[in-house]
């Protein structure tokens, strides 16, 4: 599961670090991203060009009567994203890459502990930005013809530092992948190898206040360790 995340920047480093453009859209700090925004993701185009546009969070189908679909797929779990008829479309053609800082996973407390969710910040380890594994759509609205591109975020089972806090975590690629994974060209097999959980090593974790629950609420301070 991958809820919320953070994507502060700054543009120079995101265009700098995935080697990328961004195209029609001002750049905002977000350090509560949350399904249903806006938000900046890596797509390729079939030059080879990487460029990065904003896409709503919250897949859509083109097959879809309606966009409230969205709000269910917001993740697309690893293991079934190549035949779910949701995905599988996407899986082929419309991968993209998820730029994050970090992102939020929520440990369950006991009762001795307080109980309730305890929210962790989750980072990279020697670098700036994760990238995630992501999947887009474009769908036609039927009342008026618009045009509408969303994303999903794909996940896989945790690996041993994440299985404190949750058993699924996001598809996270390694800078060596990047290529193969938004290349509409490569080997179904070859895309499907990279849906795994990332180096144990590759992140770390550390708790954070509980005001990151609550989607109104924004600013660095969401990310300071507590």
């Amino acid at each position: 599961m991958c809820g919320r995340y953070a994507l502060y920047g700054p543009v120079s480093r995101l265009r700098e670090a995935f080697d990328a453009v961004p195209e029609g859209f001002d750049f905002e700090p977000r350090w509560n991203a949350a399904p249903m925004q806006w938000l900046p993701v890596v797509r390729q185009r079939s030059n080879g060009e990487r460029v990065i546009h904003r896409l709503r969070w919250g897949l859509v189908p083109s097959w879809a009567k309606d966009e409230a679909i969205a709000t269910t797929l917001i993740n697309a779990r690893g293991e079934s994203v190549a035949e779910k008829p949701s995905f599988r479309a996407a899986f082929r053609r419309r991968r993209c890459i998820v730029p994050a800082n970090g992102f939020y996973e929520w440990q369950q407390l006991s009762d001795r502990q307080g109980g309730g969710k305890q929210p962790f910040y989750i980072h990279p380890v020697g670098g700036e930005f994760f990238a995630l594994a992501g999947l887009w759509e474009r769908w036609t609205r039927p009342a008026d013809g618009e045009e509408l591109d969303t994303f999903t975020i794909v996940t896989t089972e945790a690996n041993a530092a994440m299985r404190p806090l949750h058993d699924r975590m996001p598809v996270i690629l390694a800078p060596g992948d990047w290529w193969a994974w938004l290349n509409g060209a490569t080997a179904a097999d070859q895309v499907q190898a990279l849906v795994r959980p990332c180096p144990e090593a590759a992140l770390a974790a550390y708790p954070v206040s509980r005001a990151v629950g609550n989607v109104r609420n924004e600013g660095a301070g969401l990310i300071e360790p507590v």
